[in-house]
């Protein structure tokens, strides 16, 4: 007769333990955020971002090791010294994101949100193939879902599953809290297609590194594997590739941009621009992280897959 195990797997025990602390913690913060102005909330969660640089070792050497690859231009000190406002900037624009889950009408986002170039999307809409969204982890990059909805674009929003439920089930009801629908990364591509051909939008990021089809191309100096989900896409239905980021400014208000459009490059060899069109939509990412780097999730593994270990 078998002997029954009777171990306990702590690490399962744990992650339960820190998922479920987080999502309590979520929650709580969403109820106060609106509790206290708006400037005294982001100092605080600003605060928290900064507490978590010394507290989250791992966050930190990684943000730490990545930007002197991407910077190999500044000193020691320099380093140190922008990621302390990372951690900061992570802080200060989570605040916005969660307490942006009580807005309700555009108006209510114009209070903190300023939108530069809308003409850009409107003259690539105006084409009638569909808008896909380019845009990056950048600053308080959920609220371009919010602004864009408010709008009136009701835009398919690509997005990677969290692996808590209870968390994903709020970040997904956030970001279809006006319009928006949320869809999980490598899910209904014929859905997404119909959208665009149909005249609809598309929201995707690319500028991570995730288990998705994806090529190597040139990021900060050094190859990346890229998800090509957005040069597809665009390839597939001649929609309008649009960029867009979001960043607090220094005037304490989050600015958004909507870019001209970045030309489709079709030659006929279907790797090769599927690996061009994704190269320029990254370069568009880089430019914008080297104006406003202290807003970037530095952090992630962006240089994590080597190549032969690509999705193809």
């Amino acid at each position: 007769m078998e002997e029954q195990d009777d171990s306990i797997d702590w690490r399962l025990l744990y992650k339960r333990f820190k998922y479920t602390f987080i999502y309590w913690f979520v929650l709580f913060l969403i109820f106060s955020a609106n509790l206290l102005p708006r400037k005294t909330w982001l100092a605080f969660t600003g605060f928290l971002g900064r507490l978590s640089y010394h507290f989250a070792r791992h966050s930190r050497e990684r943000t730490i090791t990545h930007l002197q690859l991407a910077f190999p231009e500044k000193s020691a000190k320099e380093v140190i010294t922008l990621t302390k406002k990372t951690f900061l900037m992570i802080g200060k624009n989570a605040g916005d994101i969660l307490r942006a889950t009580k807005v309700r009408t555009r108006k209510d986002l114009d209070r903190i949100l300023i939108s530069h170039d809308f003409t850009n999307f409107e003259e690539a809409n105006a084409k009638g193939k569909g808008v896909i969204f380019l845009t990056c982890h950048l600053g308080a990059f959920d609220l371009q879902v919010t602004n864009m909805a408010l709008h009136g674009l009701k835009p398919l929003i690509i997005g990677t599953v969290l692996k808590d439920p209870r968390l994903n089930q709020l970040l997904w009801e956030h970001r279809n809290a006006h319009g928006a629908v949320a869809i999980e990364r490598g899910k209904e591509t014929i859905r997404l297609i119909k959208n665009l051909k149909a005249g609809g939008c598309l929201a995707i990021l690319i500028d991570q590194d995730t288990k998705v089809k994806s090529r190597f191309v040139d990021f900060f100096g050094m190859p990346a594997a890229t998800p090509v989900g957005a040069a597809i896409f665009a390839m597939k239905t001649g929609a309008a590739v649009v960029p867009c980021y979001i960043y607090l400014g220094e005037d304490n208000m989050q600015h958004m941009y909507f870019l001209p459009e970045i030309p489709l490059v079709l030659t006929g060899d279907e790797e090769a621009d599927m690996v061009t069109n994704t190269r320029n939509y990254t370069k568009f990412i880089e430019d914008t992280i080297r104006q406003h780097p202290e807003q970037w999730v530095w952090m992630h593994e962006r240089w994590k897959t080597k190549p032969g270990q690509e999705i193809v």
